[in-house]
């Protein structure tokens, strides 16, 4: 037996999913049960969920573990050599975002 799935959704996101997914070579029914059978596979969102601010801190949203092992990596590499000039990167992050 099979359930049916109802969801509004405005007209423009549906003709874009539409045309999306027919370019995909599949449908957005299709694509739905894609995404439903990928969330029971993953036991959760099949893609990250993330809040994005543009002057957020990239650093904020890591743990404690994941700081230590990114400054470990860094120091790893300054000791062998590869590291640049603070003048260069604190100028490819004023470019990056827009400082």
């Amino acid at each position: 037996m099979a359930s049916t799935i109802q969801v509004r959704v405005e007209d423009d996101l549906k003709k874009k999913s539409d045309e999306l997914f027919k370019q995909l070579g599949t449908d957005t029914t299709s694509a739905i049960r894609m995404f439903l059978t990928q969330a029971i596979l993953n036991n959760g969102f099949p893609f990250d969920i993330k809040i994005k601010y543009p002057d957020a801190n990239p650093y904020v949203f890591m743990t404690e573990e994941e700081l230590l092992l990114k400054l470990a990596k860094s120091k790893n590499h300054a000791d062998q050599g590869k590291y640049k000039d603070a003048e260069i990167v604190i100028s490819d992050m004023r470019e990056k975002y827009g400082l």
